[in-house]
């Protein structure tokens, strides 16, 4: 049961992940969460390192989709300035919005990655969808409501994880 909790990857930020070494995987697109994995939950723009981020992933023909459990407003005003398809409401960890993800993106779960900042979300819904998941550190010290529940839930599966051996980076 842990093993649906634990990414396959874990890397400080989105900056760490580079389109040269997903494009030497195979990998063809990119699957992410928006809030805390590449902005802030309350920052409602891109900030010119995620758009040039992003620019580098396209640069190299690697599509970058969004699938964020926020709303149609939030994502959208986020994702629509820069061309950034996305699917908002997404119920995560619900595999339904990673399946039309890859849908969208006409690509094999094999050649995707998901990325995101949540385990109990994010990296749950990235492995029960069949993903090749990578968590990374919010990006925000703050979180909205739900989101803090989800991480006292966060701590004590890590916890867990730590005392059976199975956490292989430090928190």
């Amino acid at each position: 049961m842990y093993n649906y909790f634990l990414p396959d990857e874990y890397v400080k930020n989105v900056f760490h992940i580079q389109p040269e070494k997903l494009m030497e995987r195979g990998v063809k697109g990119i699957i992410t969460d928006l809030d805390n994995t590449l902005v802030e939950w309350d920052r409602p723009d891109a900030t010119a390192e995620i758009i040039e981020w992003l620019k580098s992933m396209k640069d190299v023909g690697i599509q970058v989709m969004i699938v964020s459990n926020n709303n149609i407003n939030r994502v959208k005003a986020f994702c629509e300035p820069h061309g950034i398809p996305f699917i908002c409401d997404a119920r995560k960890p619900l595999r339904k919005s990673f399946k039309k993800a890859l849908i969208t993106m006409a690509i094999e779960k094999e050649q995707a990655v998901f990325i995101g900042d949540q385990m109990m979300t994010d990296i749950l819904g990235g492995n029960r969808a069949g993903l090749h998941t990578i968590l990374v550190v919010p990006v925000a010290s703050s979180d909205g409501f739900f989101t803090k529940f989800n991480r006292m839930m966060e701590r004590r599966i890590m916890a867990n994880l730590k005392r059976k051996g199975m956490l292989k980076w430090e928190e």
